[in-house]
């Protein structure tokens, strides 16, 4: 029996309950981070007009948002820094103080939170002046060996102040490497390293890039990003990553990518995180307020479809949001 009629594929899908037998399990909310901005001060929860629903948190305001993520079973969090322009230099050193935004509230999360698992975000961008990944030499490109100096000297002061993991996201050569290098030197060989491993040159960044004032003043990312039109190159940066010492891989953006997370899950053994991106969060949202398509449906799919391709960890903007969309088939 080889065709129709003897062969019917209807069978498996006459009831919600038949459906159901066969299905993968929606992500659990364990298998979630959230990423969120945090900004100097108190008080402050400043919305992002390129991502309805997100906001930038000062420490104590974010700790009072955590409680329902926490409650809901959420993994854990990514944590951003933005600090205003007039602290940002050239080489980016704002990143690196012991006592800056980030460390700050990595500690106050830890306090308030024992259980919930702290990724925090390791690039220059933010606190750059020109808005690159980091210090500029004088031809105008980045200095790869002194931004990988910047990430290492970052890296321990979020490990000092209790994250259990920092993310380089810069896309440097050697990166994780010299991350890695610096936190075992230090004692602190329990850190764990998610390396932005695969992180394309992509268009669907700037909502995010308004959230961190982070767009660069001139030229673009391209020629340290991985290019979109390359998947070969894309997946030996990620295989680099897993040869120096990278604990999780991660493939940014998520969705116009599946094909090189299932591909990566092909080559590797690590843990894969994919990073469903600010552009493709504020996409859903706009085609919803059109009326081009419901929701909580569009959210099910794209989360389940970054899961069915291979990604074990799932860094999202509707983590929060993981009972509403996802709640009633979760796999928690």
């Amino acid at each position: 029996m080889s065709g129709y009629p003897e062969r019917r594929m209807r069978r498996l899908r006459q009831t919600p309950r038949i459906r159901r037998m066969f299905e993968m399990e929606l992500p659990g909310p364990g298998r979630f981070l959230w990423p969120v901005f945090v900004v100097e001060g108190q008080g402050l929860k400043q919305p992002i007009e390129a991502m309805p629903g997100q906001f930038r948190y000062s420490p104590d305001m974010l700790v009072e948002a955590l409680k329902p993520v926490t409650e809901m079973g959420i993994g854990g969090i990514l944590l951003f820094g933005a600090i205003s322009n007039d602290r940002k230099n050239e080489s980016g050193e704002p990143a690196c103080d012991p006592g800056g935004i980030v460390p700050q509230t990595v500690r106050l999360v830890r306090r308030r939170f024992p259980d919930l698992v702290v990724f925090t975000d390791l690039c220059l961008c933010a606190y750059t002046s020109h808005g690159h990944c980091g210090p500029l030499d004088r031809h105008g490109n980045v200095d790869n060996d002194a931004a990988n100096a910047a990430l290492a000297r970052a890296a321990l002061a979020h490990a000092v102040a209790g994250a259990h993991g920092v993310a380089p996201s810069a896309m440097m050569d050697g990166q994780v490497v010299a991350v890695r290098g610096a936190l075992d030197a230090a004692g602190f060989s329990g850190t764990l390293v998610m390396s932005y491993s695969t992180k394309f040159a992509s268009a669907f960044y700037e909502p995010f890039r308004d959230a961190e004032q982070s767009a660069p003043r001139a030229g673009d990312r391209r020629g340290y990003q991985a290019s979109p039109a390359d998947l070969r190159q894309a997946l030996r940066e990620s295989l680099l990553d897993a040869e120096e010492g990278a604990d999780i891989l991660m493939v940014k953006p998520a969705l116009c990518y599946l094909d090189v997370i299932t591909h990566l899950r092909q080559r590797t053994d690590l843990p894969i995180a994919a990073y469903n991106v600010s552009g493709e969060y504020a996409m859903m949202i706009a085609a919803a307020e059109r009326g081009w398509g419901e929701l909580q449906r569009m959210v099910r799919e794209a989360l389940l479809a970054i899961a069915r391709a291979g990604a074990d960890i799932i860094i999202s903007y509707w983590a929060p949001r993981w009972r509403e969309f996802l709640g009633d088939g979760g796999g928690a």
